[in-house]
């Protein structure tokens, strides 16, 4: 959707686990922080499809990335007023930008069921509400909402690479893995549905088909710290400790106050608490 999800870190905060050996048939398991900060986490249109486009709508986002608060004053007022499909998603960005996820992906849903907008626009709500539902670690919610802004975007690559990371957060990898092959199939190029399908082939412990996923995620984006950081957790699971430092070190390297830093440097931790396993 326009460079608006983050679909494998939404994979590599629950189904990546990172697994590090602590003796005989015992394991660590360490993940990223949940959810990510708000509100940079929920993507803000500045990109098109939009679902209203006035002057109004431009002011009330242009004010939500600088004083969400505000804009959700000025968004219930202008509601008030006949505001519109522009009035009701400012309000929800701006209540789940200042922390009232819930209220606010309730109304994204219903303003992406009951618009007259464009499905391509009502498909970026209801992305936006699977979102928002990941945020509130409500998956189940989350899986229903993208679902539902395929049906009306079916050809939108974003939303079915993002669909699959919420499958496999709900531990269906099958069913993620058949979403990734289908936006392979269509792109082969797109180094982030290869590494999310990366880590769900490694949570099936098909470490195959998981090292040449992510060995082609790297060719095609050596710059993505996510690609690194699940790299990193298949050399462990094969005992390349050395291996799994090095691109954790990469990670931390390419990611250095994100997330990826954060799984990155846990996962440093154990090794380092681990020396038997080095």
């Amino acid at each position: 959707m326009a460079g608006a999800m983050r679909p494998r870190m939404a994979m590599l905060c629950e189904a990546a686990l990172t697994m590090l050996g602590a003796g005989a048939g015992a394991w660590w398991f360490v993940r990223a922080p949940e959810p990510e900060p708000m509100p940079e986490a929920l993507p803000m249109p500045p990109f098109p499809p939009r679902i209203a486009s006035d002057d109004n709508y431009e002011r009330c986002l242009t004010l939500l990335t600088e004083d969400p608060s505000g804009a959700e004053a000025a968004a219930g007022v202008w509601q008030t007023k006949g505001g519109g499909d522009g009035a009701v998603h400012c309000l929800a960005l701006a209540q789940i930008a200042t922390g009232q996820v819930l209220a606010g992906a309730a109304l994204l849903e219903r303003l992406g069921q009951d618009s007259a907008a464009a499905e391509p626009a009502r498909a970026l709500v209801l992305g936006q509400a699977a979102q928002a539902r990941m945020l509130a670690e409500q998956p189940d919610q989350a899986l229903r909402d993208a679902t539902a802004a395929l049906t009306l975007a079916p050809d939108d690559l974003g939303l079915l690479i993002y669909r699959a990371s919420v499958a496999a957060r709900l531990g269906q990898h099958e069913t993620a893995i058949g979403d990734l092959s289908a936006a392979l199939a269509r792109d082969a190029e797109r180094a982030d549905a290869l590494v999310v399908r990366a880590a769900s082939w490694r949570a099936m412990n098909r470490l195959d088909r998981a090292a040449l996923d992510i060995a082609r995620a790297i060719e095609l984006n050596p710059d993505d710290p996510e690609a690194w950081l699940e790299r990193g957790i298949q050399r462990q699971r094969t005992h390349d400790s050395a291996g799994a430092r090095a691109d954790w070190e990469q990670a931390r390297r390419l990611d250095p106050n994100g997330a990826v830093a954060d799984m990155a440097e846990q996962n440093l931790a154990l090794l380092d608490a681990s020396p038997e396993e080095n």
